[in-house]
């Protein structure tokens, strides 16, 4: 059995993200050993001061805070970790959740949109919601104003939802939706990713959105503007490999201009939860019983540093894969097309760098250099 203590106290420090948290439990067999090995990979990324790391006493009271909430801990490569999002290369290490764990296990289907929706709008998306989950298929959406809020209530009239939350698990936002949340935490699920009395901020959002499209099946989009967190959820949603839907609507409205130019680049049209229905994998069971991961943790297999990677090789990509990257995001495949180090060096040395605080990872499997003042 693994301290799920260590594990916590892992994923807590500073610059472990979910893809350098993949790489070092890749390379070391225990979360303690990871822990010590921390400091001097930071330094070697060019950090002088380690990175903070908080006790097991810290970690320990965070998870009595949990117990308090009655909330359910999920770690990557458990059992009841949901099977879909266990499959992305940027999966939470850990998950907090309130509500029927089960839920999580079945076929999910997400539904994101306008939160300044239309009356047409929300009603559309409460109909294919109701149908959808109806037919035992919970929907996944963010608990936003408009349209998440009136796919979340048409869910909980004729099955059930999952919320998606960018805070903590008892942290409510927005304010007003006070009761849903409360309602989807004693009838659905409720999953947070940050720490409990973590405030939203704008860069919680692309996180939370990354766990709704990798949660699902299908993304269902309803009213987006060309420049909204629900095209985001689109956007995660085709890195995934999920089926996209969007709900067509006038061009002379601008929540629409979005969900429009997703048809016109292959989304499908939806009209109804048959269009949903039509698209959907044939056997989702099939499809979820290959995604199930176990404790052993397959997908974790990132490449250990081998001897040719240890001297000069891991030295040059040092030298020069900062030099490669940006403050624009790139993925790590594109950045691995243009270096000709092995796959151990490039890993080894993003390791080294997010630890260092020199760069940081994104939602997507993307890496952004940060530029220090």
């Amino acid at each position: 059995m693994i301290d799920r203590v260590a594990l916590l106290r892992l994923i807590r420090t500073e610059g472990v993200g979910p893809q350098t948290y993949r790489r070092l439990r890749a390379r070391f067999s225990t979360p303690e050993e990871a822990l010590a090995a921390i400091p001097a990979l930071a330094r070697a990324g060019g950090r002088a001061k380690s990175p903070f790391t908080p006790s097991s006493g810290e970690i320990r009271r965070e998870i009595d805070r949990y117990d308090k909430l009655g909330a359910t801990l999920l770690f990557m490569g458990e059992p009841d970790y949901p099977p879909l999002l266990a499959l992305l290369p940027d999966a939470p290490p850990m998950i907090a959740v309130l509500g029927d764990v089960a839920i999580l296990h079945k076929p999910i289907i997400a539904m994101v949109g306008a939160r300044n929706a239309s009356v047409n709008g929300s009603r559309i998306a409460a109909d294919i919601a109701a149908e959808l989950a109806a037919s035992g298929r919970p929907i996944v959406s963010g608990l936003a104003r408009g349209i998440d809020a009136a796919a979340h209530q048409a869910a909980l009239r004729t099955g059930t939802t999952i919320a998606a939350i960018p805070g903590g698990l008892d942290v409510v936002y927005p304010p007003e939706h006070k009761n849903l949340q409360a309602e989807i935490a004693e009838r659905g699920v409720l999953i947070a990713e940050a720490p409990p009395g973590t405030a939203p901020m704008a860069r919680h959002f692309p996180k939370r959105n990354r766990i709704i499209a990798g949660l699902a099946l299908g993304v269902v989009v309803i009213e987006a503007a060309l420049r909204s967190g629900s095209l985001i959820t689109a956007r995660y949603a085709l890195d995934y490999g999920r089926e996209l839907f969007a709900v067509p609507g006038s061009p002379l409205d601008a929540r629409a201009r979005g969900t429009n130019d997703l048809i016109r680049q292959g989304a499908h049209l939806t009209e109804s939860a048959g269009d949903v229905f039509l698209n959907l994998p044939d056997q989702p069971g099939t499809l979820f019983a290959g995604a199930r991961i176990t404790p052993a943790l397959p997908g974790f297999a990132e490449p250990s540093p081998t001897p040719e990677s240890d001297g000069s090789e891991l030295n040059l990509a040092r030298r020069d894969i900062p030099r490669l990257l940006s403050a624009s995001p790139v993925t790590v495949d594109e950045l691995a097309l243009h270096c000709q180090f092995s796959p151990s060096a490039m890993v080894s040395v993003l390791m080294e760098l997010e630890l260092a605080g020199r760069i940081e990872t994104l939602p997507g499997n993307k890496i952004g250099l940060l530029l220090r003042p």
